[in-house]
């Protein structure tokens, strides 16, 4: 399996950042890291190996990109207003200068296709893929979010400003009328799971809200809810996302 490590100076962040790509060609999949995780844990989780024969056929490409969670949604000493801020410029980041470059490459070791990709994550990266998966529907085909929340309400609780609610699905969704956002959902492969076992209420309370919305927008959506022995930890991730990267390839 071809494997590189990057590390690249950002300039919304105005720091370097780190991420990993596994394979040489295939649908590109980008991967968010769970709370304060960082761009190595998806491999030392044992998601690459369950996804290797994927990649080493040239059917799965995927990018693991870091995350600066300490500085936003779990920072401990700055205010709401500096963290959502914070994270504003980490979006810009990722939408303006890791995707760009992610679809470039991708479309070079595809002999010139153009790509759409697969976001995914588990857990807080679970609420990643799908917040930009929403936010910038232009760049995606599918979303595989495994055991996420979809609100900042985890983070933020009850404050709401017009950043914070640019970042809480659960808050805009449900009042967007744009048919360009609307169609691109509905064009697009959305698959969230959530397991009934342990550490999984906040999460299936969330998952079961997103349901909610997404019925009512038309939007289709596969929402699946494991057994009640499925926790919240890797090795049902695992099971997971071999599960659902077979039914999307």
């Amino acid at each position: 399996m071809r494997i590189s490590y990057h590390k690249e100076y950002s300039h919304n962040l105005g720091r370097d950042m780190e991420y990993k790509i596994y394979g040489h060609a295939g649908k590109p999949m980008l991967v968010f890291p769970t709370s304060l995780g960082r761009f190595y844990q998806y491999e030392d989780s044992g998601m690459i190996d369950t996804l290797s024969s994927f990649i080493e056929a040239g059917k799965l490409q995927i990018w693991t990109c870091d995350s600066i969670d300490e500085e936003t949604f779990f920072s401990t000493h700055w205010n709401n207003e500096d963290r959502v801020h914070r994270h504003e410029q980490y979006d810009k980041y990722i939408a303006h200068e890791l995707i760009p470059g992610l679809l470039h490459q991708s479309k070079q070791n595809n002999g010139g296709t153009d790509q759409r990709i697969l976001i995914s994550g588990c857990s807080m990266g679970a609420y990643y893929s799908a917040s930009f998966f929403f936010r910038y529907p232009q760049y995606f085909d599918t979303l595989i979010a495994l055991s996420g929340v979809y609100s900042t309400y985890y983070f933020f609780g009850d404050y709401m400003s017009e950043n914070i609610y640019l970042n809480s699905p659960l808050h805009y969704l449900p009042g967007l009328t744009d048919d360009y956002y609307l169609n691109q959902y509905r064009n697009s492969n959305i698959i969230v799971c959530v397991g009934q076992g342990a550490y999984e209420d906040e999460m299936l309370h969330e998952t079961r809200l997103l349901q909610d919305v997404l019925g009512r927008k038309g939007i289709p959506a596969r929402i699946d809810y494991w057994g009640h022995d499925a926790g919240h930890d890797w090795p049902w991730w695992n099971k997971q996302i071999h599960y659902y990267v077979e039914g999307c390839l």
